[in-house]
């Protein structure tokens, strides 16, 4: 297990009695390995670790600067080659999780729908997600981007605090889909993707990558062929 250099206490998440050793997070039952890997690729090295070792999730910090994202991105093809549930975190952006203090400001979840992929493991993920993290209210916004009458049909779960809300706008979607977030002040973007191969898709990016470039909140995107996805469906 790696050194961890503060334990929960110290950043104010009042998880550990005072003056606790940084080891002492174990007794949360939380198990913290520092991996250091070899070679010169950190692609092929992370999808080398999550092949090994599963991962029911990713989470990776992002960041783009015009078009760096062409030559230098890590975190994109490893979401879309590992094909596993996983959250985004672009850099400068508010997160849902307060570092001071651990707690979790998640009350407007936006999640764009489609025939295709898939919309159903999105929603199913999203209320997992609020269930799980103990958020007492909010609202899911659910968007389609198209002509009148082709959104998907979905299921929507009861929520206890929770509503669920259906837009439905035409335009570009990338930009419907930021703008949305805008207007929703959406604390967190969740989507069903499919996955993608080949250069030219990479170089087009999906939508949940071309969305992610320019988000202003975390996403959270769920690949049809994750066993997560086949799980929560």
């Amino acid at each position: 297990m790696g050194k961890i250099s503060r334990s929960a206490q110290d950043l104010g998440w009042k998880l550990l009695p005072a003056g606790s050793a940084p080891s002492a997070v174990v007794e949360l039952g939380i198990d913290v390995a520092k991996v250091i890997g070899r070679g010169s690729d950190p692609v092929n090295g992370a999808l080398r670790y999550i092949e090994q070792y599963g991962a029911d999730l990713i989470v990776l910090a992002t960041h783009h600067h015009g078009l760096d994202w062409l030559y230098h991105s890590i975190s994109e093809p490893v979401a879309r080659k590992s094909a596993e549930m996983t959250l985004f975190v672009p850099a400068n952006t508010r997160g849902f999780v307060s570092v001071a203090d651990g707690s979790v400001s998640l009350r407007n979840v936006l999640i764009p729908v489609a025939p295709k992929p898939r919309p159903q493991p999105a929603i199913a993920g999203a209320v997992r997600l609020v269930q799980q993290l103990s958020c007492e209210s909010g609202k899911f916004t659910l968007l389609h981007v198209g002509e009148k009458g082709s959104a998907p049909s979905v299921v929507t779960p009861d929520v206890t605090g929770w509503t669920w809300h259906r837009i439905a706008k035409q335009g570009n979607v990338i930009e419907v889909i930021l703008e949305t977030a805008r207007e929703t002040d959406a604390d967190l973007i969740l989507m069903s993707t499919d996955g993608r191969a080949g250069f030219l898709d990479a170089l087009r990016g999906s939508h949940s990558e071309r969305v992610l470039r320019q988000a202003h909140c975390p996403l959270l995107a769920i690949p049809e062929s994750s066993h997560v996805a086949a799980f929560i469906s």
